[in-house]
């Protein structure tokens, strides 16, 4: 049996103030499972996770959802999902959503979407995977993240090359479109930060 391209979405526990994001987290989870791809997510049951999940089984997907075990305790995690694994650590449940993820796929969120989405950007630049990252900007919410990722690169603190690899869009059919055409970036054996600091970039 062919394992499906499985896209790990972080995003809000919350479902933020606008209905907007909810929608977007609607669409998401169904259009992940209408397209046949499955999804990776943090197990919960709120927020515009719970909608990622909800809309996903809905539609006839798969859905895995990790999940430490100190949030099962605090809150609603989702028993109705394919498959719900809980682990003992946020380091364990990172690493477990990114082996079994072939993208990451950022929505609105707060700090801990922004951490998990930037280490998954982070281990790309590393070479520890060669998977697609990217932010499905809802009403401009990552407007901000854009100009900052811009501002890493003219400020020289990111290579050209690994700030092209973030996708960012609108719309989340042409966000997965771009995680199935991704190419890795060509690579020099020294390390991201040891490139910065040559005098002149290539």
């Amino acid at each position: 049996m062919t394992t499906p391209f499985t896209v790990a979405v972080f995003c809000g526990s919350s479902p933020g103030n606008s209905p907007v994001f909810l929608d977007a987290a609607v669409t998401v989870g169904r259009r992940l499972a209408e397209r046949g791809m499955g999804v990776v997510y943090g197990g919960g049951h709120v927020g515009l996770m719970g909608a990622v999940a909800d809309a996903a089984m809905a539609a006839g997907g798969t859905v895995t959802g990790v999940i430490p075990l100190s949030l099962q305790q605090r809150e609603d995690s989702n028993g109705e999902v394919s498959e719900l694994l809980v682990v003992e650590t946020m380091h364990e449940r990172k690493t477990m959503m990114a082996e079994r993820s072939d993208a990451f796929l950022a929505l609105p969120g707060g700090p801990g979407t922004l951490e998990e989405i930037t280490e998954q950007w982070t281990w790309a630049q590393l070479g520890i995977h060669e998977k697609p990252v990217g932010f499905l900007n809802v009403a401009g919410y990552y407007d901000p993240m854009i100009a900052m990722v811009a501002a890493m690169r003219t400020n020289g603190f990111t290579h050209p090359r690994y700030t092209a690899m973030v996708q960012f869009d609108s719309d989340v059919d042409a966000l997965l479109d771009s995680f199935l055409r991704y190419e890795p970036p060509a690579r020099l054996a020294m390390s991201p930060g040891a490139e910065m600091s040559r005098p002149v970039l290539p």
